[in-house]
Formats: C-alpha cells, structure tokens, sequence
C-alpha cells in the first residue's frame, strides 16, 4: 500500500481519522500530519507512530491531502499549500462552510476536490460524514473518499447545494443533544436525584432510544406514541414542551446553524 494520505491540521477530528485509519490496516508509513506545535506534533508521532511534516512536505508527498483546519484558517492554508500541490492530488475539505469552488479556486486547475462533512462522533467510531464532490471530483474520488471516512462511522454522498443543510442537523447535531443532556440533568437534580445519577439515567435513555431509531425502522412519532399513555406522565411533559415552543426552537435553530454555515464561506 504505497498511497499515502495527509491531514493537514490534525486537530480532534483529524487525529480520530488517522485513528480510524491505522485501526483500518493502513500502516503508520502511509499516513502525514501537519500541526502548527512542536508538542502536538510529538504526540502525534508517540500515539501513532506517524510522519508529522510541514505543509509543503505535505503537499509534495501524499496522494490525498485532507485539510481539517477550522473554516477561518482554510485561506491560508490554501494560499500555503498551492505552490506546492499538483493537480494529480486528491483534496477534501472538512471544514463547515467552505465550498469545493472556494478550494478549487485556489488551486491548480483540474484538481479534484470533495467536500466532507464529519462530527464528533468520529472518536468514537460513530460520525456521520456527509460527502459531496466538486467540479472535478470522480465517483471513485467519492468512493475514496467513503473509505477514508468510514473508518470513523457511516458516510452518506449529497449535492452539495445540501451540504449547509446536512452541516446543521448532523455537523453541529451531537450539540444538540448534549445541551438536551444537560437540561434534563438539571431536571433530575431540580427533583431530588443526584447528579450522577441523573446523568447515568438519562445517557442510558438516550443510548436506548438511540438504537431503538436506527434498528427499528419506525418513525420517531410511533415510538414516542408506543411511550406516551393517555393521561399518563409522557404526555403530560410532551403537553409542557409544546407549550414552551420546544420544537419551534428547535426548528429556528437549525436554521440558524445553516445560515452561519452558509455565512462562513464568504470571508473564508
């Protein structure tokens, strides 16, 4: 296996995929990191054993560079990285908001690029990357592209008029359901629980009902119908969210995440 991959910017998210990765079979040997310090870089190479070089080595060497940089750092990266880059390179972008144009723009003409969407999840095995290809992306960039990040979780292929969509129900979603956590832990402590076992009660719901979704193959409402009894405790809270505009909040703030996922690409 003589095609290597580089992940420019190995943050959380980029290290989880060098993870995956290695935890795939592909040898430490086939696999750069860029990172800004000496310390972070030392680590990376103590943990997995990788080649940690800078953004022009980068460049010249692997065959798929991934920059995982945040979406206010692309442009530098991009002005950095296109002396060097060849238009033989496959490029993803994991950064929210940046558009393949954007990136394609500042390279060479005729380089493929796809954009990805990954989240959290992915240091845990279980992200959902969402991957949508640029102008000269092939299917098999996009079924590469599948490789790399189902090593960390599942992937799903959208057009990329969607990918703002996708960023602000999956992207930032794992947000949603911690803050979710958080309030209903308060709840527990407001009614006499500890806090730890607040916390323990509500994660082992949430994991239940997690899989219940994804195993089951029924809608949301019919499960949460098969819970709610008539004049029982369920409906009476579900009464209380919809009086308080949960679900409209809800609604208005995933719009919100997707017209600052869309806003991010202008000044990037």
């Amino acid at each position: 296996m003589t095609h290597k991959i580089a992940v420019l910017g190995a943050g959380k998210i980029g290290e989880a995929l060098l993870g995956g990765l290695l935890r795939s079979g592909r040898p430490p040997a086939t696999l750069l990191a860029t990172v800004r310090r000496p310390e972070r870089a030392a680590a990376l190479r103590e943990r997995h054993g990788i080649e940690v070089v800078d953004t022009a080595e980068a460049a010249k060497t692997a065959d798929t560079l991934i920059l995982a940089v945040k979406p206010q750092d692309m442009g530098a990266l991009l002005d950095e990285l296109a002396p060097h880059a060849t238009a033989d390179r496959l490029v993803i972008s994991a950064a929210a908001g940046i558009t393949t144009a954007f990136v394609e723009s500042r390279l060479s003409e005729g380089t493929a690029v796809v954009r990805v969407m990954p989240n959290t999840p992915a240091l845990v095995d279980e992200a959902m990357s969402v991957i949508s290809a640029g102008r000269h992306a092939t299917d098999a960039d996009l079924a590469h592209a599948e490789e790399i990040f189902g090593g960390v979780g599942r992937t799903m292929r959208l057009p990329e008029s969607q990918q703002d969509a996708a960023t602000a129900l999956s992207g930032s979603g794992p947000a949603y359901f911690y803050y979710l956590v958080e309030a209903m832990t308060d709840a527990g402590i407001l009614l006499g629980l500890p806090r730890d076992k607040a916390h323990e009660l509500i994660v082992q719901a949430a994991i239940g009902a997690s899989v219940m979704l994804r195993d089951s193959g029924e809608h949301p409402v019919t499960l949460r119908e098969a819970v709610t009894s008539p004049g029982g405790t369920t409906i009476s809270a579900i009464r209380e969210l919809e009086n308080h505009g949960v679900r409209a909040a809800l609604i208005a703030a995933i719009e919100a995440a997707r017209d600052r996922s869309q806003a991010l690409a202008g000044p990037a």
